[in-house]
């Protein structure tokens, strides 16, 4: 596995060593001991799997207790994946970086805690898969707009996003509780 830094500390690209021949292919996705030697260290306790169509936005999610850091991946389809720094005491608060995760590169994104997640679906449909490092708690679940215009995304959407009533009322970076 090589992992490649972003232009946001912390997040991190995880790029498989894929072995492959004409029965198929074989890939680690994940190997406690490397994942530490890489800096991400802590232990994942929830699994989660979403299938979703073509221009879903999911996001921008995150919990101001339990933070969640996520293990973002791919397993059909292709989708932007995004983080944007919440940490107010951050020099990259409000930052985001973003990359292009699918089923053909097999590459990860790693989002720490303290960080929102969210993505946009580039192919007819996608299988997201993520491990977390903290389980889901509704209550603190929080959201921020997809297209908050503090933040700026350039999301690569070939039409108007599809989103959930929970992901249409999502806040500002200005009114969002965010994390220290």
């Amino acid at each position: 596995m090589v992992f490649l830094e972003t232009e946001l500390p912390g997040v991190i690209r995880v790029r498989p060593n894929i072995f492959g021949d004409a029965r198929g292919f074989f890939l680690e996705t994940y190997q406690a001991e490397r994942f530490s030697q890489a800096g991400i260290d802590l232990p994942f306790v929830q699994d989660n799997l979403s299938r979703s169509s073509r221009n879903v936005v999911r996001g921008l999610h995150f919990q101001i207790q339990h933070p969640q850091g996520k293990l973002v991946s791919v397993l059909r389809g292709a989708i932007y994946d995004v983080a944007v720094d919440l940490r107010r005491s951050s020099p990259h608060f409000g930052q985001w970086t973003g990359a292009t995760l699918s089923d053909e590169s097999r590459e990860a994104l790693y989002i720490p805690p303290g960080f929102a997640h969210g993505f946009a679906v580039l192919s007819d449909s996608a299988d997201v898969f993520y491990k977390c490092t903290d389980l889901y708690h509704p209550e603190h679940e929080r959201t921020i707009a997809w297209n908050d215009p503090i933040i700026g995304i350039d999301w690569p959407l070939s039409a108007e996003p599809i989103l959930s009533a929970k992901d249409q009322a999502g806040g500002s970076l200005q009114t969002v509780e965010c994390y220290p």
